[in-house]
């Protein structure tokens, strides 16, 4: 980027209301050929709403998008990718039942012959779009058969086929592997050489500090900051996003847990997941899961929630407990967060209050609209608590910020009262600011004598929320460190099966 260079893509003075709330009051943001530029905020900030008028899925009530410095209005998100500004969110848009290579080309530039479509040349350009994410996929692979990671880059190799000018990464590393981060951060820095533009929107500052070049942050629908990356440290960036310090917005009033087992497992094995697992949580105490992807954490939760059937003794207060369903797991009072709160966690479609309560309704023969006085009251008393943002109770989940759905899901199972507590990387797809207060809910369960199990990829979340943390390597847990002895370092050598 030249210091003389236009930008190719700049956003002036947007304003867009949806009803009474002021979504964007003045965003300001200008992208250049060739950088990445990270995009950060809280949910809510505005961010979401800035992209969708950048790409033309919806269009400002006031301000102007220029591109390459002209001004121009797009009509529809087609109008925004003929110009070659492109979308890629953390939800993929793919048709599940047709290839890899048609999915690529789907729509655009499906090689033909004679008007009929040449489907080995077709596999060939699929193949190359493909290497040049350093994925090895057969293209005549259905989508269908692909992890969430590779069809999340198989997304990505789609958008770059159509020679952007401006690709926008929203939430784009959600659902990928740490091996498939690299792939895309290596793409997106072959494809900056080429002289695109990227606008890279994730929640993990540290994604931002080692892929982008320069950053914006939305506060409140305002662009609060704007200027080169190692002009901000983690601390500036988040008081920027915040107004004000994450370790300020936590109340951790640590107190040692009981001498009271919740949980006892020993020797607990899943053939292909993970083998002799000893584990205990205790009353009002938090214990974290720590590993690489692939390590067993996800399956070992799963387990004790009663969707597998592994080897092995687990106690529930003392007593002899390996669930053989959810139902029973429900029954006995535990409660499994999941990572994905969108397939597994909520109903999209039905109202958050409605969600609130499915958990804790679960055992009734009949689900019913939370109509009834007492369920409003349930529902009215939990939003406040949660401190969820939403006109009424009616509101669809899925209309949402990602850090709402988040405390709807924890919500959900928090009605049931359980005495053990599961959650599965509980602030993916999280701000912040919406992050400070899950961990705050997190601890006010604790002490109220609640046994918690937490998974994480993030080692910083670990070591805020844990009291002890266990490290899993290849399906066995390999060291149980206090809270006091643990640290990044040691955590990231024992994860990687180093002593």
């Amino acid at each position: 980027m030249g210091a003389d260079s236009e930008p190719i893509l700049r956003a002036e003075d947007v304003h867009r209301r949806f009803g009474g709330v002021h979504a964007l009051r003045g965003a300001e943001l200008a992208v250049y050929p060739g950088e990445v530029h990270g995009l950060t905020g809280e949910n809510g900030s505005g961010k979401s709403t800035l992209l969708k008028i950048l790409s033309g899925q919806l269009q400002p009530d006031a301000g102007r998008i220029r591109l390459g410095g002209d001004v121009t209005v797009f009509r529809s998100a087609r109008d925004g990718m003929r110009s070659g500004v492109v979308t890629v969110s953390q939800e993929t848009t793919l048709a599940p039942d047709l290839s890899v290579a048609e999915n690529i080309f789907l729509g655009h530039r499906m090689s033909r012959r004679s008007g009929v479509i040449d489907w080995a040349a077709t596999r060939r350009r699929a193949e190359v779009a493909l290497a040049r994410l350093g994925l090895d996929l057969d293209p005549r692979l259905a989508v269908r058969r692909l992890r969430p990671d590779q069809a999340q880059m198989v997304e990505i190799a789609r958008a770059l086929s159509m020679e952007a000018r401006v690709l926008i990464l929203d939430e784009p590393t959600s659902s990928l592997t740490d091996d498939a981060v690299s792939l895309l951060f290596d793409s997106v820095k072959r494809a900056c050489e080429d002289g695109v533009a990227t606008i890279f929107v994730s929640h993990r500052l540290n994604e931002i500090f080692t892929l982008c070049d320069r950053v914006t942050t939305l506060r409140d629908g305002l662009t609060v900051g704007t200027g080169p990356v190692d002009s901000y440290d983690r601390d500036s960036l988040v008081s920027l996003m915040v107004g004000g310090t994450l370790e300020s917005a936590v109340h951790d009033m640590h107190e040692p847990g009981s001498e009271h087992v919740v949980l006892r497992a020993r020797r607990l094995s899943l053939p292909g997941a993970f083998s002799e697992v000893d584990l205990e949580v205790r009353s009002g105490e938090i214990v974290g899961l720590a590993g690489l992807v692939g390590a067993g954490r996800t399956e070992l939760l799963e387990s004790l929630f009663g969707l597998h059937r592994p080897e092995g003794t687990v106690e529930l207060d003392s007593e002899p407990r390996l669930h053989r369903s959810p139902r029973e797991a429900i029954r006995d009072g535990i409660a499994l967060v999941p990572a994905d709160r969108k397939r597994q966690g909520l109903v999209l479609g039905r109202s958050f209050g409605e969600n609130l309560l499915m958990a804790s309704q679960s055992q009734a023969f009949r689900l019913k609209p939370p109509r009834r006085k007492r369920e409003l009251v349930t529902i009215e008393a939990a939003t406040k608590q949660l401190q969820i943002r939403a006109a009424s109770p009616d509101v669809a989940a899925g209309t949402l910020s990602g850090g709402n759905q988040q405390k709807v899901l924890l919500g959900k199972w928090l009605e049931t009262k359980p005495r053990l507590l599961m959650l599965d990387e509980p602030t993916r797809g999280v701000d912040v600011g919406a992050k400070a207060e899950i961990y705050n809910l997190l601890f006010d369960a604790r002490s109220r004598g609640i046994g918690i199990l937490v998974s994480s990829s993030e080692t910083p979340e670990l070591l805020t929320l844990c009291d002890t943390i266990a490290v899993m390597f290849r399906g066995r847990v390999v060291a149980s460190l206090p809270r006091a002895e643990a640290d990044e370092a040691t955590i990231a050598r024992l994860a990687g099966g180093h002593r």
